[in-house]
C-alpha cells in the first residue's frame, strides 16, 4: 500500500508539474506569460531597464538554461554577445535549435533594415536585419502563437489551454490595435527623434517616422558634432519629441529638446521598463499615451 500511495503522489506531482521556460528578455517573458499563464514557472534573463545588448551573464542563468524545458529567445543576433557561451555551459540538449523546447521570436518575421554591408565602420549593426521588432503588436501576436505552439508540443495534456490563451490575447491585441491606432492617427507621418534605432517596426505599425537619432551610428556615443546636426534637422522639420529608453544618458536628449523646444519622452522596449507596464498590452498603452501627449 505504501507504495502503491508514493507512486500516485508521484504521477500526480509529475501531472502537475509546470513547464520551466527561460526568455533572453522581458517583452517575450510577458507573452509566454499570456500563453502560459498558472501552468509555466518562468525565468527572464535581461532585465527591463538593461541594454539587451550587453547584459551581465550571471552562473544563475545557467542553471536555469540547463533545467529549462522550453527556451524564448529573439534570433536576431540582439543576444548574440551573451547568450551563445551560456546555452554552451548548460548543455541542454532540449532547447537546442530545431527541438520544440526552443522558440526563436523571429521566425517568419520580415525583418527591416538588412544591411547590405556590415563593417564595424557602421557601428552596432546587425547583419539579419533590426531585432527590436516585438514592439510591433502585430508581430507580437505571431511570437505568441510561436510560444503557444511550443508549449503545445513539450507539455501535449495542456496543449488546448495555451492555445485558448493565445487566442484571448490575440483578441485583447485586435481589440487594442484600434484604440492606439485611433490614438496615433492624428500624427501620421510626423517625424520623432530616438536616441538608438530600436523603433522601425513601432514606426512603421503606427505611421511616424524615425529616422533621426542622437547616437551618429548605432552603439556609437553622440559627439557634439552630431548633436549639432541633429538640433538643425530637429529646427527645420518642426520635431517635437524625443524618446530615450531607460539606459540611454537623458541629459544628452534633455540639452537636445532644450535647444529645439521639443520633448524627451520616456520610452521601453520591455514591459516593466516604465512604471505601470508590467503587461505588454500597459507596455503599448503607455508609449502610445506618452508619446501622443508630446506630439500634441
Amino acid at each position: 500500500m505504501k507504495r502503491i500511495f508514493f507512486l500516485l503522489c508521484l504521477t500526480t506531482a509529475v501531472v502537475h508539474a509546470k513547464l520551466n521556460v527561460v526568455a533572453t528578455l522581458p517583452d517575450y517573458a510577458s507573452l509566454a506569460r499570456e500563453v502560459g499563464g498558472d501552468k509555466i514557472d518562468i525565468v527572464t534573463l535581461a532585465k527591463p531597464t538593461e541594454d539587451p545588448h550587453f547584459v551581465d551573464a550571471r552562473p544563475s542563468f545557467v542553471v536555469a538554461l540547463r533545467n529549462a524545458d522550453v527556451l524564448i529567445d529573439g534570433g536576431a543576433e540582439l543576444e548574440v554577445g551573451w547568450l551563445p557561451p551560456l546555452l554552451q555551459n548548460a548543455r541542454n540538449p532540449k532547447i537546442d535549435n530545431g527541438k520544440p523546447g526552443r522558440v526563436v521570436a523571429s521566425e517568419g518575421i520580415h525583418l527591416m533594415n538588412v544591411p547590405t554591408n556590415v563593417t564595424r565602420a557602421a557601428g552596432d549593426v546587425h547583419a539579419l536585419g533590426n531585432p527590436h521588432f516585438a514592439v510591433d503588436p502585430i508581430i507580437a501576436k505571431a511570437i505568441a502563437q510561436h510560444i503557444a505552439n511550443s508549449f503545445a508540443a513539450v507539455d501535449a495534456p495542456n496543449a488546448a489551454t495555451y492555445q485558448a490563451n493565445y487566442k484571448k490575447f490575440e483578441a485583447t491585441i485586435n481589440a487594442k490595435l484600434q484604440e492606439w491606432g485611433t490614438a496615433m492617427l492624428p500624427f501620421k507621418d510626423q517625424s520623432v527623434v530616438a536616441y538608438h534605432d530600436s523603433w522601425p517596426y513601432f514606426a512603421h505599425r503606427f505611421g511616424i517616422k524615425i529616422d533621426i537619432f542622437l547616437e551618429p551610428k548605432p552603439g556609437i556615443p553622440p559627439s557634439p558634432a552630431h548633436l549639432a546636426e541633429v538640433i538643425n534637422q530637429m529646427k527645420a522639420q518642426h520635431v517635437k519629441a524625443i524618446i530615450v529608453e531607460p539606459y540611454h544618458d537623458r541629459k544628452i536628449a534633455e540639452r537636445v529638446a532644450s535647444a529645439t523646444g521639443a520633448k524627451v519622452v520616456d520610452f521601453a522596449q520591455f514591459p516593466g521598463g516604465l512604471s505601470g507596464t508590467d503587461t505588454y498590452v500597459r507596455l503599448i498603452d503607455k508609449l502610445v499615451a506618452n508619446l501622443t501627449s508630446a506630439l500634441k
